[in-house]
């Protein structure tokens, strides 16, 4: 039996070394850093240990780490202390990365690496897409997010969705990953059974990524423009508390208070133009169309405005988690119920399956309730019937503070809508069909804040909203190909092992 020797334990730290670099600085591509640019090449080091560094029974572990230590950094501080089995993600992603990946390494040197690029990316956006269907995961931690301040680089999402940012980010990281490796042996001569990547398969995927990079550069600049559609005055009211909440507690003055303070916020909003107010997430314990508690219908009335709120009701059944709009004349336009209810945290919606939009002066309006937009599906049905505005009500926590709203920034782009989040305590955000953040106003200690903003109308007019998520599928149905047909790769390239 073969013994670890001093040279095999160094190449070990070594790898997990560089393995961990890589999940820093994916770490530091995401909010609350914004390190974006590390995105484009935050993989390198972990794809040089994996395939040179670590010995080969061990390689998958630099994937492992890698993995593991980036959804530790970003989702980490997001259950901390929850209590929830999400608290412990970054060890299910670490196994299932360590078990996944053991044969790659093999597979690439059988083949000299000439599938190393289409197989990480494909691999990488088909995880996204099959996690994109997890009501616990949706689009949480995918690599694109890191652009989310780069509305000028992110504008093919309107045809791309997503999932086609994400998968330029990660062809950039192989092609780059193959280079490192390339460096790697002409430096530190490998070994003398390891495969090398031929020179005109590194030089060829290096030309195909800088060119894919330039030439979406170049599309996302000419899409890239200032909306010429009306205005309209928007605005969203963060009271610094949820209503619901305090409900479920039996706090019923905390209740009144918050009810106060939201009323107080509308008749600020609208005395500063707003023509659009959005209200949190269960703003109120209790349906508005059926018992008008707080003047609902006459605060439209007064202020001249339409109204966007959320409100919840508990029954032995479960929660209704809903958000209706009442225009000026004091009429409830419908019901639209939470379409992604946060399962794993017990929530339920009794009402979802339906998205209404409304036909105003303002535009076509439509709602999305919070976990909604970390979904790309919900959006998009609204946008499907010519939504142009989508309100959204929110109830986040404190560790998702600057993490949240960045989601609506690609929902936006994807379906070319501005959207108007409404938050309970931490974050709420307008931002354009372009990308663009309007207005936003961050608090992860919690508090009030008026956000009252000009936004455009949006067209609804992307051809994502059609297309929906295709490169998503076609990079899942990539990494079935390269899961059941890497034995006939190999065979076809004519390489014994």
């Amino acid at each position: 039996m073969k013994t670890l020797t001093f040279n095999t334990i160094g190449r070990v730290i070594l790898g997990l070394a560089l393995a961990a670099l890589s999940a820093v600085l994916v770490t530091l591509a995401f909010p609350p850093f914004n390190l974006w640019f590390l995105a484009w090449f935050a993989a390198v080091p972990a794809l040089v240990a994996q395939y040179r560094v670590m010995p080969r029974k061990l390689s998958s572990l630099a994937s492992a780490v890698f993995n593991g230590g980036w959804v530790l950094g970003y989702l980490g501080p997001v259950f901390a202390g929850s209590g929830l089995f999400m608290e412990y993600l970054w060890i299910y992603v670490f196994i299932i990365s360590f078990l996944a990946d053991m044969g790659n390494r093999a597979f690439n040197e059988r083949t000299r690496y000439r599938w190393f690029v289409p197989q990480g990316v494909v691999g990488w956006v088909g995880i996204e897409m099959l996690r994109s269907f997890l009501p616990i995961a949706g689009t949480w931690g995918f690599i694109a997010y890191t652009l989310y301040r780069q509305p000028w680089l992110i504008q093919p999402a309107s045809i791309f969705s997503i999932f086609g940012v994400s998968a330029l980010i990660m062809l950039v990281n192989y092609a780059l990953g193959l280079g490192a490796l390339t460096l790697y042996d002409r430096y530190r001569a490998p070994e003398a059974d390891t495969p090398t990547p031929q020179p005109v398969t590194v030089r060829r995927w290096l030309i195909g990524a800088g060119a894919t990079l330039a030439a979406w550069t170049l599309l996302s600049l000419l899409l890239f423009r200032r909306p010429t559609t009306p205005t309209v005055n928007v605005a969203a009211v963060q009271p610094g508390a949820s209503a619901l909440l305090a409900a479920f507690e039996g706090l019923d003055d905390k209740v009144a208070a918050v009810s106060a303070q939201m009323l107080a916020q509308t008749r600020e909003a609208a005395a500063r133009g707003a023509e659009l107010i959005v209200w949190p997430e269960g703003a109120m314990p209790f349906d508005p169309q059926v018992e008008d508690r707080l003047g609902l219908r006459d605060l439209a009335r007064e202020t001249g405005a339409h109204l966007a709120v959320g409100y919840g009701i508990l029954s032995d059944a479960g929660l209704r988690n809903e958000a209706t709009v009442i225009n000026p004349q004091g009429e409830f336009l419908g019901v639209f119920g939470k379409d992604h209810p946060v399962t794993f945290g017990g929530e339920t919606s009794l009402t979802r399956g339906t998205y209404p939009v409304y036909d105003t002066p303002l535009g076509k309006l439509g709602t999305i309730i919070c976990y909604d937009l970390d979904f790309t599906d919900t959006a998009r049905k609204l946008a499907r019937q010519g939504a142009q505005i989508i309100a959204v009500p929110s109830n986040d926590w404190s560790a998702i503070t600057y993490k949240h709203y960045t989601h609506l920034v690609f929902r936006a782009v994807e379906n070319r809508v501005t959207m108007i989040k409404a938050d309970g305590s931490f974050d709420s955000a307008v931002i354009d069909p372009y990308g663009r953040i309007l207005a936003l106003e961050t608090l992860p200690e919690g508090g009030a804040a008026t956000l009252v903003t000009t936004a455009p109308r949006g067209t609804a007019n992307a051809p994502a909203i059609f297309l929906g998520d295709w490169i998503g599928w076609l990079n899942l149905a990539g990494m079935v190909f390269f899961t059941f047909g890497s034995g006939w790769l190999v065979k076809k390239a004519g390489v014994v092992k």
